[in-house]
């Protein structure tokens, strides 16, 4: 993959490994300045191994990625001024207030005096927490300690946010508040995004999308293609005895089908007009029919042959 200006961030080959556990297998992959782009997949698909190399605390076992052109595993200081990081699990200190944490932040990164009351007084105002700032941390909610690391994360004015599950706990308001926000942020300052989720209603607000599993990258497109790509409908059937039945409507249309918790899933264009067929040809035997347009989880699904929280326990 060759450097491009207006790549704020390229992974080349990306191997890393736990022992004999292989958490990344060759990933590569680049992403646009100005950028939303979402990594899903399923808890154990390398998401997280993935944002621990970007943000300098793990180093690959081979492969390379550079951040605005600094090297990670080389070059860290400099990859640390280009990113803000929020991690799933907060990074802030219970004990203090909601504006010493900021504060502290703010140190790390040698913003000092005016500058730095001023850039809290911004963000803390951008993710509507202004009004708590001399609160404890641990006297807040879930949500609201969400709102503040990512004011942290974003403090120094990074070119590039690493956000790990960003809507984790938050309930449809604040989910709403925070995608609104970062959609000013790169709209306004040219923030790139990269997040990583499994929810799907955080990866269809993404410019593209990275499926990962087991370490690879299995599709890379924008939300609305990866759909397309599938083509046809969506027909989900419950029945009794899915093996014989998936069988009989192969010999009987031709129609190859899926067996994904307990159903099966049939991909064809016309949906609507399959499903009187279905029962016509086999009375008895289908207890329901459903029909729907391809969502990214069937995509997911036909890429993988798994559904994305299939491996959550794993």
């Amino acid at each position: 993959m060759s450097s491009h200006k207006n790549n704020i961030l390229e992974v080349h080959n990306l191997v890393h490994n736990y022992g004999e556990t292989t958490a990344l297998r060759g990933l590569s992959f680049s992403m646009d300045a100005g950028e939303i782009f979402g990594l899903l997949g399923p808890n154990g698909g390398g998401k997280t191994t993935l944002f621990r190399i970007l943000s300098t605390l793990l180093q690959p076992d081979a492969g390379n990625a550079t951040i605005a052109n600094y090297c990670v595993s080389r070059e860290s200081e400099g990859v640390r001024r280009q990113i803000g990081v929020v991690f799933q699990s907060p990074s802030l200190d219970l004990q203090l207030t909601v504006r010493e944490n900021m504060r502290h932040q703010g140190h790390l990164y040698g913003i000092r005096g005016s500058e730095l009351e001023s850039r809290i007084d911004e963000m803390l105002e951008q993710v509507g927490v202004r009004n708590r700032e001399h609160e404890l941390v641990r006297n807040l909610s879930g949500g609201l300690q969400r709102r503040i690391d990512l004011a942290k994360g974003l403090m120094h004015r990074p070119s590039l946010v690493l956000l790990d599950e960003p809507t984790t706990g938050l309930d449809p308001g604040a989910r709403l508040d925070l995608w609104n926000y970062l959609e000013r942020a790169r709209a306004e300052d040219g923030l790139s995004i990269l997040i990583t989720t499994h929810l799907m209603e955080d990866a269809e607000r993404c410019d593209r999308l990275l499926f990962l599993d087991q370490g690879q990258a299995v599709a890379l497109d924008s939300p609305d293609a990866l759909r397309e790509g599938l083509g046809g409908d969506v027909v989900t059937i419950q029945a009794p005895n899915l093996g014989s039945l998936a069988a009989d409507i192969q010999e009987k249309f031709g129609q190859a089908s899926e067996r994904i918790d307990g159903t099966l899933r049939i991909r064809r264009p016309g949906g609507p007009r399959f499903v009187p067929e279905l029962f016509e040809a086999f009375p008895g035997r289908i207890e329901a029919v459903s029909v729907g347009k391809p969502t990214l989880e069937d995509v997911f699904i036909q890429k993988t042959g798994h559904r994305l929280w299939d491996r959550d326990s794993s």
